[in-house]
């Protein structure tokens, strides 16, 4: 595998982990303005469109087996968003960049349940390492998660049910359709539960445009694309550590952008959970030796 390629495609994917951690920010700043599953709505929409113009030709030829596997991944991303966009209403950017990011440690137990296949000792301590994390990132007096923790955590159950089935039918089918179909279901469910469930939209600011375009053009066209290129050109195992680092940036552009302070225990917390991705995910093959 040519270095500079290889070099170029983690640089993309870091890239990508830069961009979904501004997504908290932007979410945030959003919904100052405006309604969750109104902002999920002009999200999907909006990236819907762009993607369907952009491969018309592919998904003009979509089959009923790719819209049946395009519309169960569709459903995973609308409660997973719709559950993680209602939480941070109630929780902070950078918390939630880490708590979302459990995620990669409960798919091979998700991948347990369905397939019958045991995770290996490293998904076993990885989950011991996020649950002491989340522990330590979360607990307030009296031992109380608030809501918007919770609502994270069910988050990230729903964004491993999405991996797994994403996993199952992009063996099978088309991923850039099933990319556009999912993207298509989500806006849907998104602007009929906006409209019977939440308040009519009120004037948005030039703020609050900003942050839909950013969620919709860079955290959902770009990002996704980007990553999809990127990985034909590098090691699953180096890409993993690169996307981990959304939790990073996520932090990061919390406490620039939106004054959130990080006490010790929430540091240590973040910095649990982060280890726990990388073991989970790379198994520590970073860690041996070439010979």
């Amino acid at each position: 595998m040519d270095k500079k390629i290889t070099y170029l495609a983690n640089l993309g994917l870091l890239m990508v982990a830069m961009i979904w951690g501004g997504g908290f920010v932007a979410t945030k700043n959003a919904l100052e303005e405006i309604t969750p599953l109104y902002l999920m709505a002009m999200r999907f929409t909006i990236a819907f469109l762009i993607l369907a113009v952009m491969f018309y030709k592919k998904i003009k030829n979509t089959n009923r087996q790719e819209l049946i596997g395009g519309v169960v991944i569709g459903l995973f991303l609308y409660f997973a968003f719709a559950s993680q966009t209602i939480g941070l209403q109630f929780t902070t950017p950078g918390k939630q960049a880490f708590l979302t990011g459990t995620n990669v440690v409960m798919v091979p137990f998700l991948y347990w349940a369905v397939y019958k296949k045991r995770p290996d000792i490293y998904s076993f301590v990885g989950a011991f390492l996020c649950f002491i994390g989340i522990a330590a990132l979360t607990y307030n007096k009296g031992m109380a998660i608030n809501f918007g923790d919770l609502l994270t955590l069910i988050c990230a159950v729903l964004f491993a049910g999405h991996i797994v089935s994403t996993g199952f039918y992009a063996q099978k089918f088309e991923p850039i359709n099933l990319t556009i179909i999912q993207f298509g279901v989500a806006a849907v469910l998104s602007m009929i539960t906006a409209f019977l469930m939440e308040p009519s939209l009120k004037v948005i600011s030039y703020k609050g445009y900003l942050s839909v375009l950013y969620l919709s053009v860079l955290s959902t066209c770009l990002a996704f694309l980007l990553q999809t290129v990127a990985q034909k050109y590098t090691k699953s195992t180096s890409a993993a550590i690169f996307l981990s680092m959304e939790a990073v940036f996520g932090s990061i552009f919390s406490v620039i952008f939106t004054g959130e302070v990080f006490t010790l225990k929430m540091i240590l917390g973040c910095v649990l959970i982060f280890i726990s991705v990388i073991v989970v995910e790379t198994k520590l093959e970073f860690l041996k030796s070439p010979c």
